[in-house]
This record gives structure tokens, sequence and C-alpha cells, in this order.
């Protein structure tokens, strides 16, 4: 093992196994064997439990755990909330993967080690059945059946252990029989044993048993601790201001605390149980787990336990009901600020964060890069790394000059550091300031992003990154992008990012299928509008669409400037004197001139060269940039040509007045559509379709609405359009292509 790892064995002495339960007694194995450690060292340590300690299960288990996911960051935490604090050292070393980060623990609303215990004291008069009755008349309705124990059997080792007792009656008739049994409450529930005394469960029974399923009610959690003074656990309960309906002395070491928790069903219980468990927990209060079960016992007021009374000390403290209780701890740990007049800064107002994107976006905010595929994101992010850590432009915008975070989830390692060396040259920048770009290669590494938020901060914290790009972020994307709740949940990852880091987090998205020009910027991307709505600043890329006139020019123009460089190498007196602003457009007329003045073996190697730049214009594609700020004015939309590897803006102006597709006014496109003849149409919509099948497939099966959403029509429209086709079949909205004959 690395010497600056923790010693999770040292860390176990803090864990006593027999108070966990059967899933965190796992964990703790998995933990250990994803850490290194043997089954030897888990058996070990699990026989500290000898009540549930069965030799040779652990041996078994452990070849079970292959790949389970749970760290050394599990015991890390068990051991925390049983005591143990991590040395200061551990500050002064670069942090491991699994390290935490030391923040301020949540809800905790007292401190244990300076509250001052409330004395506990006996009933003045000691009444049983008034202790009874004030119990059951707090706890239950008069109809509700009620569990209680008087009846016990010993252990070997002497010690008394409840029988499942009765269950057969409600409480209006156990309050009855105790109004009229003259004092002899062993009358009512039968004689118990003085030495043991007598247990009563404390939420409703259906009248057919004692387990959780015959619970009817989930209304209280018994919070039990016996590690502390008695009085200790009176002020610490009272000072968390638990919604407690009852408050028991139990003849012994602890007070039994009946919470109200009032779930609707079991799963609803066991989560507001773990709740306020862990609440408990932080505040000084080691809560015995065994009691989570809603069907557990606790004390019965009103008898005697080995010479010391059973009472209670109070009924109905604390908050009134969960809800208030739940709404209190969370807003006293919300770590929100408090509201600021703006009186107090009208004339002091605090600086703007300095911009990082002059013009687009501000140092520590975010922003969304959103387009289709082709539209080379990755490219355009990898320059925006290299705009900043050279404080060069990117698009055509100046960039603040500082260090940057790279976020590589989608490209090999190879790759992707070919890609920074490629695109540096074709952008023509000296690598002077390389230093400042640190690239973080997750391939097959990635984990969704509340996971790798704390991770990615963990490494970052200690370098000064101005920008944290993370590129992309389907590879991270938790829950469904259509889900504006899950979505907010999603990107608040990177709000603590920023937060944490100071840095801006800059991230890509993909277009919703579909054409996009019709859209607005913050329209075209896909899923939840809270992607659109999120970031400070939102860069959309729409292509468009190239005329073969305006491709013709291109390459002609392309062809024409290698011309104009040889002619004038060769004989610039020549090109001075017979070369004008006219033959300089005409790609006939510069191969004439190139004829007469270049020697056929330069002449070759001219046209080799024009031939390689007109087949790199071919491949281009051209790109609308535009945009929603928050922090600045809205920008002009920039219009720019991708050609691998590198985005350049179109500084002619030719690109302005093209249109991205479904742009053009109504009239334009219904007069588009007249010119083509009937057989034209159909051909063109049996290519639409059968492109939207061959792309709808990448994702599985093919449907209706799949394709109604790719092809931007509706769903009738589409099922018109495959009976036309006659190449595909349609069955309960799926969609498929019919075997050739």
């Amino acid at each position: 093992m690395e010497h600056h790892k923790l010693n999770l064995l040292e860390l176990l002495n803090y864990i006593d196994p027999s108070f966990l339960d059967y899933q965190e007694w796992l964990n703790v194995g998995m933990a250990l064997r994803q850490e290194g450690y043997t089954a030897s060292d888990w058996e070990d340590w699990s026989r500290r439990d000898s009540a549930r300690y069965h030799p040779g299960e652990c041996f078994k288990k452990w070849t079970t755990f292959e790949g389970n996911g749970i760290t050394g960051a599990t015991i890390t935490q068990m051991a925390k909330e049983n005591g143990w604090e991590p040395k200061r050292k551990i500050e002064d070393r670069e942090l491991d993967w699994n390290d935490e980060i030391a923040g301020n623990e949540d809800y905790v609303v007292v401190d244990s080690n300076w509250i001052e215990g409330m004395e506990i004291s006996e009933p003045a008069k000691w009444n049983p059945v008034q202790e009874i009755t004030r119990y059951l008349e707090t706890l239950f309705e008069a109809s509700e059946n009620v569990g209680y124990v008087t009846s016990v059997w010993e252990t070997e080792e002497g010690e008394y252990k409840p029988t499942k007792g009765n269950w057969d009656r409600t409480a209006g008739e156990l309050i009855q029989a105790l109004n009229e049994s003259n004092g002899d409450i062993g009358a009512v529930f039968g004689d118990y044993k003085p030495e043991a005394g007598a247990w009563i469960r404390f939420n409703p029974l259906d009248g057919h048993g004692v387990k959780n399923d015959n619970v009817t009610e989930f209304r209280y959690a018994l919070v039990e601790s016996d590690d502390m003074d008695l009085e200790k656990q009176n002020a610490i309960v009272r000072e968390l201001e638990l919604p407690i309906a009852t408050l028991v002395y139990s003849g012994k070491k602890s007070i039994h605390a009946i919470v109200k928790v009032d779930a609707a069903n079991y799963d609803e219980y066991r989560k507001r149980v773990d709740y306020l468990y862990d609440v408990c927990k932080k505040n000084g209060l080691k809560i015995d787990k065994q009691n989570r079960n809603p069907s557990r016992l606790s004390r019965l007021p009103g008898v005697e336990r080995n010479g010391k009374k059973q009472f209670i000390i109070d009924t109905n403290i604390g908050k009134p009901n969960w809800e208030e209780w739940h709404e209190w701890i969370e807003s006293i740990n919300d770590d929100l600020p408090d509201p600021e007049s703006l009186t107090d800064y009208w004339d002091n107002m605090p600086e703007l964060a300095p911009p990082l994107i002059e013009g687009v976006l501000r140092q520590g905010h975010k922003m969304l890069m959103a387009g289709p595929s082709k539209a080379g994101k990755s490219f355009a992010l990898i320059e925006l790394s290299i705009g900043i850590a050279e404080g060069a432009k990117w698009l055509g915008w100046k960039c603040t000059k500082g260090k940057v975070l790279y976020v590589n989830l989608e490209l090999d390692r190879a790759s992707a550091l070919h890609r920074f060396k490629d695109v540096y040259s074709s952008l023509g920048l000296a690598p002077n300031n390389i230093d400042n770009i640190d690239i973080w290669n997750l391939r097959g590494k990635s984990v969704p992003m509340d996971k790798l938020a704390p991770k990615l901060i963990r490494r970052a914290q200690k370098n000064n990154y101005i920008a944290v790009i993370i590129d992309p972020i389907y590879k991270v994307l938790t829950g469904d992008e259509n889900s504006a709740d899950q979505m907010a949940h999603f990107t608040n990852q990177f709000d603590k990012i920023a937060t944490e880091l100071g840095s801006s987090v800059i991230y890509c998205h993909h277009h919703s299928k579909g054409t996009q020009g019709g859209k607005k910027s913050m329209d075209r991307a896909s899923g939840s509008g809270v992607f659109a709505r999120d970031p400070d600043a939102l860069i959309d890329l729409v292509e468009l669409e190239l005329t073969d006139d305006l491709m013709k020019q291109q390459e002609g123009a392309a062809a024409n400037a290698i011309y104009v460089k040889a002619i004038q190498e060769a004989n610039y007196d020549y090109f001075d004197e017979h070369v004008g602003i006219d033959d300089q457009q005409s790609v006939s007329q510069m191969n004439n001139h190139a004829k007469r003045v270049l020697s056929p073996d330069i002449l070759e190697k001219v046209e080799a060269e024009i031939n390689q730049a007109v087949d790199k214009v071919r491949i281009r594609s051209a790109w609308r940039v535009e945009g929603t700020l928050r922090e600045y004015p809205k920008f002009s939309p920039v219009n720019m040509w991708f050609q691998y590897p590198v985005h350049k803006v179109d500084d002619t102006g030719m690109l302005k007045d093209i249109q991205p597709e479904d742009e053009k006014p109504t009239w334009k496109k219904n007069f588009d559509k007249k010119k083509k003849s009937p057989s034209e149409r159909k051909k063109e919509q049996n290519e639409a379709l059968e492109l939207a099948y061959e792309s709808c497939t990448i994702e599985g099966t093919v449907t209706l609405d799949s394709l109604s959403e790719f092809m931007g029509v509706t769903p009738k429209t589409v099922r018109n359009r495959i009976k036309g086709h006659g190449g595909f079949w349609i069955t309960n909205g799926e969609v498929g292509r019919k075997p050739d004959k």
C-alpha cells in the first residue's frame, strides 16, 4: 500500500460491527477489498460481533465483491461518525482520489461537549395507572391495537429478554381496564418481573402480530442512547427540538424519546428515521441502530425495573410535528447568506468579476456550448483552452491568460494530446504557455457528475485554474435530460465547482434532433430548458448550407491565391505588369499566366498544391455562432469556417447573408416548393425518411415518434410518408425496414 494512504485497519477500531446492520457490514468488506486488504482483515474485525459472527462467512462473501464501487471513504466516514478525527498533516500533502474535503458538518445544532445536563427527577407521587394511561392517550387512538410485553425469558448469562407479548387489545380497552383495576396493573397487562421491567410497542398494530408488516401507522420512531449521562441525553434531545411525543426513563442508563415521524409508508419511514438518526449522531447522540424498526419495543412507564421506576419524563415537547422540525433543521444549516440592504452598497458597489472571454463570460461564471454533431465542438473547446493559456483570441474574442483544466471524457489519452498539438499548429500559435494547460483524461473512468464534482474539486483546488472545461457532459449526465428537477440537480454540480474553485466552468451539450435554423439559440439544446437557463453564457453553433456557387467561388479563391504567390515568387515584374485585379478573380486567366511564367516542374507542384487546397475547401463546413448572455449585451452573430482541426472567423463577409435551414420566410419556402415537380418532392421526401431512419437506429429501436422528432414533422405525416415509400413497415408505433426481395 502507498505510504500516504490511511490505514483502514486502524480506523476499524472506531467501528463496532455489533452496531451495524447487515448492509453496512457488507459495505465494510467491499471497501476493504477495493482498497487491497484481505478477507482475513475483514473476518478479524467481524469477530468482535460475537452474537452474529459465523466462521468462514467473510471468505464466502469476499469473492462476490469484485467491482463493487465501494471505497475506503465508506470506512473513513463511519470512523468519523464514531469519533475518529484525521490528523492535521493530511492537509500538507496531495489528496488521494478517495480523500474527502473537510468542511462544516451539516445538521449540527448543539455542541455536546459544552452543553449542560438537565436533571431527571422521579414523580413525586407514584401512580402506575396514571403513568400508563397518559402514555396510551398520548400515542394511540382508542381504537388502535397496542403491543406490550410483561413476560420474559432468561439467557445463559442471566439477562432477561422480552417475549413477543400481546397485541390483541386496543388502547381504549386497556385504558378502561386500568380505570377499573383499582391500581392492579398486573390484572390488566399480566404480572411482570420486577428485575426486568416491562415493554410496549410505540406504533399501532393490526391485531395479528408484532412484525413490521403488522404496523398500521408509521407514526413514531425510537431515539435511545446508552453512551452518555442521562442528564446530557435529556438536554441534547431538547436542544435538538426533536418532535417528541413522550420522553420515558428506561429505569437503567438511557431515556427513550418517542419521536413523531408521521411517515406515509414503510419506505418513507426508513428515510425519515435515517435522517433523524443522522442528525442525532452529528449532535453527540450515539444511537442504537437496532431501534430503527417501526415494531420496536420501548420501555413501558408505570413499572419498576430492578429497584428503579420506569416513568414519563415529559410529553409533547420540541417542534409540534416532523415537517416543522425538518424545516427548522434544514434552515439553520442551509449555509445561505442573510439578505442585504441595497442602501449599504449603493455608493460602494462590489467589483464585478473580471472577464474570462471579453464580452461573453466572466471569471467564476458558467458557459454552455451547444451544437450538432460535425460542428467540431471539442475542437472549439480545445481552441478555447489554448486561447486562455496563451491569452489569445477565441473566435474573435480576447481571452484572459491563465491556467485551464480540460476534462476529457471522450477521447483516449493519446488522441487528446495529439489534438492539442495539432490545434496549436493549425492556429499558428507558438506553445509558449503550454504549462497553463492541464488535461484530465477520464475516458472509461468517468462517474456521474455528482460523484465527479467533489473529486474534481479535490484535484483542482491548489492549481488556481481560471477555467475548467468539461467535454462532453453526456458522459457524466445523470437522470432524465428532459426532467427539469433532475437536470437542475445535475447543473448544480457546475455551481459547486465554480464556487469551490473560483473558476469558470465551461461545458458542451448536443442539439435536439431535427433542423435548428428556425429556433432561437436557447431553444436548440437537447433536453430540459434548464440547460439554456442555467449558464451565464450560452454559445450556440448552427450550420450554414453552402450553395454550389459559393463553393466554386471558395475553390477558385483558394486556387488563385496559390497562383498569385507562385507567379510573384517566379517573376514579380511580370506579375506587376500583366496580372490585373480582374485576372486574379479568374482561375482560367491565372492558369494561363502561370503557364507563361512557371517551368513545367514548378507548375506541376503548384497544381498539386491547388488540388490539395481545393480538397480542403470542399470538406470544410460553415457555421454561425449565436449567443444568449446574462452579464453582457447580446453580440452580433459570428460566422466562421470549420476546416479540420480549427475554426476560423469569416472575415470576408460572404457567409453573412446565408440563412440556416428553416430560417427562410414562409412565403419563400412555399415558393421554393412550387418550383419542384411532384416526382422531385417525392424523391426528396423518401431520401429524408431514409436519412432519418438510419440516424434513429443509432439509439436502438426506431419509433414513429423518434422519426417525427428528427424530421420536424407530425407523426401523421411520417406515417403517410412511410406508406408512400413502400420500403418500411410500421407496427404499434415501431418502424422497421422491409427485407429486400
